[in-house]
């Protein structure tokens, strides 16, 4: 059990939300791997003029997902892809297999990951830690054309 001497906690600070905002990000994958969009999350908020909130990222397909993990180490991706499909191997006799092979373990990674999340916003940037960066999982072998749903909503310095 945690003592309560060593938590600690800021002031709850508070805004009025009076903005949202929505962006349709396009992405061109090279097939199954991870590919970085903190930069893009960034540069949304940044042109939203996001000062408090939160931003959500969604990604509107079922064999494709999002993630925060370490941008420090590229190995960790390689393991995590590793991780992946030893959970859902596509040689293990699935029954869905209409666009081939890789389909249904597609699905499978999807749902074991994440379509959706959601990164608050603090003096107008987002709060990662120092390692963290925002990435779509690519579960299929051939590239595809990925969409992901960004959108604002809190407060801005234009409000």
């Amino acid at each position: 059990m945690t003592s309560a001497k060593s938590v600690t906690r800021s002031a709850p600070s508070a805004v009025q939300a009076t903005t949202i905002s929505s962006s349709l990000l396009t992405v061109q994958t090279l097939g199954r791997g991870f590919t970085d969009l903190t930069s893009e999350a960034a540069k949304f908020v940044a042109e939203a003029h996001a000062r408090e909130g939160a931003l959500t990222l969604f990604v509107r397909h079922t064999s494709a997902s999002l993630t925060i993990q370490e941008n420090a180490d590229p190995s960790v991706l390689v393991d995590l892809t590793t991780a992946l499909s030893r959970l859902a191997p596509e040689n293990a006799g699935w029954t869905h297999d209409t666009e081939g092979p890789d389909d249904m373990p597609a699905h499978i990674k999807t749902m074991l990951t994440q379509t959706s999340l959601q990164v608050p916003v603090l003096n107008g940037r987002l709060t990662l830690g120092t390692w963290q960066a925002i990435y779509l999982i690519e579960h299929r072998a051939r590239p595809h054309r990925r969409e992901v749903v960004l959108q604002f909503i809190g407060s801005n310095d234009q409000g």
